[in-house]
């Protein structure tokens, strides 16, 4: 086996900003894995300042451990590699392998989405001026989508509850299902009475309302909010084999958000869902801003639990050079049709 690392920079159509970020182009490293004329394709680029493996070193540890691949026994799996400190880069191998192993056509998963069963995705809103947010989201909802994600955290509190209420005066609950992302921006000592003041508003969830590691801050918000409390940045870093049970039953969120970019892959993700199924948790998958190399990977992964709960993937057209593919958005639902790959990005 051989292998080859390919860099590539996304431009953004436009900034998408968070409470902690503002991202204008995205570096991707993709990893593609040849043996006996196929080429299997993995991503692995982990997200600036949220990524545990936003090291300065990355690309030297990516190349060591394609080497190590590459120059082990063929029976070599990723889980007997020492991954987890690098949760992006497991996600890249993991994937190429997979593609590798399934003939290199980028059907990383036999599931029902590459035979044509779609996905639903929310529509997402990223923070802006909140007339164009608003403006935006009234776009979306006329487009079709019935449920949609508002980042929050960044503006004058009281101006995203009107926000709120301008957008709930046009759809109310029965129309529009509404979910947050704070992204960790409320602080401990105000959050139960800001999660209160916006349950006024209908709200199905809010993603990650305080910053990671303040566990039992988090499982008094899940226990006290009116609004039910999603773990996102809390999973990152955490080894789900060894934490993932004590974390959920000490925080017991009712959802948890997977990105297999930043948790460690489909093994990781797999075992975060058995232990939400044994203590009865939601789910749902979200992309990390991958391409579509990565985009792909994931869908077709999360189409193999035939979930009807909208997922978060609704991210490839945010770029102005994504990789053409038969990835798609269609009647607010992501499927698998065409064009075909263009695989120019990789000589």
């Amino acid at each position: 086996m051989e292998y080859q690392i390919v860099h590539h920079t996304l431009e953004f159509n436009k900034p998408a900003k968070t409470s902690r970020n503002v991202f204008k182009s995205r570096d991707i490293r993709y990893v593609l894995l040849l043996e006996n004329g196929i080429t299997g394709i993995g991503e692995a680029s982990p997200l600036h300042l949220l990524s545990i493996d936003d090291v300065a070193d990355y690309d030297e540890i990516l190349h060591q451990v394609c080497q190590t691949i590459c120059e082990g026994p063929k029976e070599l799996n990723v889980e007997e590699l020492d991954l987890n400190p690098y949760p992006s880069i497991r996600f890249g191998i993991e994937t190429a392998l997979l593609d590798l192993k399934n003939g290199g056509k980028r059907l990383v998963f036999d599931t029902p989405f590459v035979l044509g069963q779609p996905i639903p995705i929310n529509g997402l809103v990223w923070m802006a001026d909140l007339n164009e947010m608003y403006d935006e989201a009234i776009s979306k909802i006329e487009q079709g989508y019935t449920c949609i994600k508002f980042k929050v955290g960044q503006h004058d509190f009281d101006a995203e509850c009107r926000f709120l209420e301008r957008v709930r005066s046009r759809h109310n609950a029965f129309d529009l299902e509404i979910r947050l992302d704070a992204n960790g921006a409320f602080l401990p000592d105000e959050a139960a009475i800001q999660l209160k003041e916006l349950s006024r508003f209908d709200i199905h969830s809010i993603e990650q309302p305080i910053q990671v590691n303040q566990w039992d801050a988090m499982a008094r918000l899940c226990t006290e909010s009116k609004i039910d409390i999603a773990l996102d940045e809390e999973l990152i870093g955490v080894d789900v084999f060894a934490d993932g049970e004590t974390l959920l039953t000490h925080i017991t969120p009712k959802y948890v958000i997977l990105k297999p970019n930043l948790i460690g892959g489909f093994t990781v993700s797999d075992k975060w869902i058995e232990l939400c199924r044994r203590h009865a948790i939601g789910w749902w998958a979200t992309s990390a801003l991958e391409s579509n190399i990565g985009l792909n990977a994931i869908a077709q992964w999360v189409s193999q639990y035939q979930t009807s709960m909208p997922q978060g993937l609704g991210t490839g057209s945010l770029y102005a050079n994504n990789i053409d593919s038969p990835l798609s958005i269609k009647d607010q639902q992501l499927v698998y049709g065409s064009p075909q790959w263009d695989l120019s990005t990789f000589g």
